[in-house]
C-alpha cells in the first residue's frame, strides 16, 4: 500500500484544490491518505514555510503549490497502487 501525505495549513485555497485532485487520483486504488496541518509541527514548518501543498508519497516529495491529477496518477501507477 502506498501512503500518500498530504502537508498543508488552515485557510490555503490551494490545499482545498489539492484535496480534490488527491482523491480523484487515489479513487480505487490501495493509498492510504494522511493530512498534516505543517503549522502543528515546528520541523515541517521550517521546512516547507509558505511552500504548501506538499504531496508526500511513501515519504518522498512528489509535489507542492499545486498537485497534477494526471501526474500523481502515473506516480501512483509506478508505485503500484
Amino acid at each position: 500500500m502506498v501512503a500518500l501525505t498530504l502537508l498543508t495549513r488552515a485557510d490555503c485555497h490551494l490545499c482545498e484544490t489539492a484535496r480534490n485532485a488527491i482523491a480523484e487520483a487515489v479513487a480505487g486504488r490501495e493509498v492510504s491518505v494522511s493530512e498534516i496541518d505543517i503549522d502543528t509541527d515546528d520541523d515541517l514548518s521550517g521546512q516547507y514555510g509558505w511552500d504548501v501543498p506538499v504531496v508526500l508519497l511513501n515519504g518522498r516529495q512528489h509535489s507542492f503549490h499545486r498537485v497534477d491529477t494526471d501526474r500523481l496518477s502515473r506516480a501512483l501507477d509506478a508505485l503500484g497502487a
